[in-house]
């Protein structure tokens, strides 16, 4: 298993970790809410009985604290209301809209009785009461405790859910943080150690065309062309990390130059063609826009199992003043579920792959060239276009009549 389809795995499981943990949370809470939910029904089950007895023992003094006890621990509003639907009692509810004084006169809010008992015949079926032969209907709700309870395990959720998104994106930055710094320093110490080869190869090329009389030989030329290869690569590294300078070139002559070198490295069944408008601009770093193009050739190449073709098209945006790059190949294809996977550290469908190659070519493009690339189109068994997009060096002028 490559280090994209672990870390895609250890996030799968964290997830579902978290949504088990959410759901027991859920129905933990779900069961102490109709645990409460009976208590109160309970409670307004004796307030009712109380009341049923209450005229046969208002002189009781003992029986009137209990009234006053049971009526303190009753949390949830209660209306009681008559035959004919009119109220006669309550309690629990807002006290500046049941009962307040305006110009010296005692008065209520009517709506409010009326939104209230509407919400509590929507909770809970009445309580049939029956006081010296005349019946009562008590309706009652939620107390305002249950109520937050009830909302509680889903404010938990988000919060929790807020929580771990703000801890995955500060360690994920820190993470990422720090692994460019460990990239950077070995992009710069791999530039260090290749110096000295390179110097020595280039003095054993010298040697060998002074002392052979070599000068025209084709076999010490190619060697030539791959040392000045190496000392590309080593300029390559020893660039990340620093901000590259941009250079105005032309986009078709660049990447004409790498096919060029690059084609007579790879296998002659793959067939390399170059189309589309030759005079667009664009500003670039040449030895690290050859890396983008390079790798997203070398991928294309090993897509192709056989014969094939990988073919690139210039296009130009004049609306937008932007130049499109279009690589083509003739290969196994992409899924669409792993178009922007493909370009993520360590996703390869390679056994011996890193799957740093797309990797790096998106940083590449997006962070130094200001760029994008994407995967245009892709499918199995026919093939897969990426599209490069860069600003073009070039201004245009609307034409006037």
């Amino acid at each position: 298993m490559n280090p994209y389809e672990k870390k895609r795995r250890w996030k799968f499981f964290l997830l579902i970790f978290a949504i088990l943990i959410g759901i027991a949370s859920v129905f933990y809470t779900d069961s102490f809410v109709k645990k409460m939910e009976r208590e109160e029904a309970n409670q307004i089950q004796l307030w009712v009985k109380i009341q049923e007895r209450s005229m046969f023992l208002m002189d009781n003094d003992n029986f009137t604290e209990i009234v006053e006890s049971v009526r303190k621990n009753t949390k949830a509003p209660v209306v009681v209301v008559d035959s004919s639907g009119h109220i006669t009692t309550y309690f629990g509810l807002d006290s500046t809209k049941t009962n307040y004084s305006t110009d010296n006169k005692l008065t209520y809010d009517s709506l409010y009785f009326v939104h209230q008992l509407s919400k509590m015949k929507a909770q809970h079926m009445p309580l049939e009461m029956n006081i010296l032969g005349t019946s009562y209907k008590a309706y009652y709700k939620d107390s305002f405790i249950l109520t937050q309870l009830r909302y509680f395990p889903y404010i938990q959720m988000i919060v929790i859910f807020l929580f771990l998104l703000t801890a995955y994106a500060a360690f994920s930055s820190s993470r990422r943080a720090e692994q460019d710094h460990v990239w950077v320093g070995l992009a710069k110490e791999t530039a260090h150690q290749l110096g000295t080869p390179i110097s020595s190869l280039m003095a054993w090329t010298e040697l060998m065309k002074s002392k052979f009389d070599a000068e025209d030989d084709p076999l010490i030329a190619e060697m030539e062309n791959d040392i000045k290869r190496l000392e590309i690569i080593t300029d390559r590294f020893s660039k990340i990390g620093s901000k590259p300078i941009l250079e105005d070139h032309t986009v078709y002559i660049v990447i004409s130059n790498f096919i060029d070198y690059f084609k007579v490295r790879t296998s002659d069944k793959v067939k390399f063609s170059i189309t589309g408008d030759d005079q667009v601009r664009a500003m670039l770093n040449i030895p690290l826009f050859d890396w983008v193009i390079e790798n997203l050739l070398k991928n294309a190449a090993n897509a192709i199992e056989n014969e094939g073709s990988i073919a690139i098209n210039i296009i130009e945006n004049l609306a937008k003043e932007q130049v499109f790059i279009d690589v083509t190949d003739s290969g196994k294809g992409i899924p669409r579920s792993k178009f922007d996977a493909v370009f993520q550290p360590g996703y390869t469908t390679r056994k011996r792959g890193w799957g740093l190659g797309l990797s790096l070519t998106k940083r590449i493009v997006e962070n130094y060239h200001s760029g994008e690339i994407f995967v245009k189109d892709s499918e199995l068994g026919k093939g897969t276009t990426f599209r490069i997009i860069l600003k073009s060096s070039l201004t245009y002028e609307p034409t006037t009549a």
